[in-house]
């Protein structure tokens, strides 16, 4: 499994290194993009009283602009493991009052408690353990962590996610997922480059531990309506956890 994940983030380091020009305009269409999610996370720093936010993976920076704007007098922090995305932060402009870091979301160069809320953005599924990216982020963070990424049990035909459902609650979600990987673990496709099937509920008794309250957003699709909503109705789930700091 190692050497495996180690494989695999070489492979994601030289294919966002080789991008790095293009990241913005091939990933336009992804969630951070989202007026209402904009909106949404806008909602939560004021809500939280927050003076300083870090995201993590922030590539080249484009949603820090966006995190500025919502808190235009705070510390608006990034970091990114790939050194061309963050040179690239640079050259776009997008460090422009903020602070955009080189380093790893496995091991968040800060001091425990050091922002008031930390977020992720479509990253986690690019990660071989998310998990240990989420327990650092919860560390580093005061008051709230959003996480905003994919939900594998949306995605697909109604069989196809009751069938990921039932293997996850079965814990035969791994053996499966290894067997169709090949034993890799991930696959490599090219919107997504390299990825691995994750659902932001994998992380969701991590976060329910650390947190006083959990909140949940996604966009409905009414075609997909159901009392399940968002577990099997949304393929992107952005779950929030909130710390009661009085």
């Amino acid at each position: 499994m190692t050497r495996n994940a180690d494989r695999g983030a070489a492979i994601q380091n030289k294919c966002y290194s080789d991008t790095a020009a293009r990241y913005v305009a091939m990933h336009a269409h992804e969630g951070a993009g989202d007026a209402a999610l904009k909106g949404f996370v806008a909602s939560i720093l004021r809500m939280t009283n927050a003076r300083s936010v870090l995201d993590v993976g922030t590539a080249t920076g484009r949603g820090l602009q966006e995190l500025k704007e919502a808190l235009p007098d705070g510390l608006v922090c990034g970091i990114e493991p790939v050194a061309a995305l963050v040179e690239q932060a640079v050259h776009n402009e997008n460090n422009a009052g903020t602070a955009v870091i080189q380093g790893s979301g496995m091991a968040l160069p800060f001091a425990d408690a050091s922002f008031d809320v930390v977020c992720e953005f479509a990253v986690l599924h690019h990660v071989a353990r998310p998990n240990a990216v989420v327990r650092e982020m919860l560390r580093v963070a005061r008051k709230a962590v959003l996480i905003s990424d994919s939900n594998r049990f949306g995605q697909g035909s109604l069989l196809a996610r009751l069938f990921k459902l039932a293997l996850y609650k079965s814990r035969l979600w791994g053996a499966y997922n290894f067997v169709r990987t090949t034993g890799k673990g991930y696959r490599i496709t090219e919107g997504d480059g390299l990825a691995y099937s994750y659902s932001v509920y994998d992380s969701f008794d991590l976060l329910a531990q650390w947190a006083d309250r959990m909140i949940l957003y996604s966009a409905v699709d009414k075609q997909r309506s159901s009392w399940a909503h968002p577990l099997l109705t949304s393929g992107g789930v952005l779950i929030c956890a909130l710390k009661d700091c009085g």
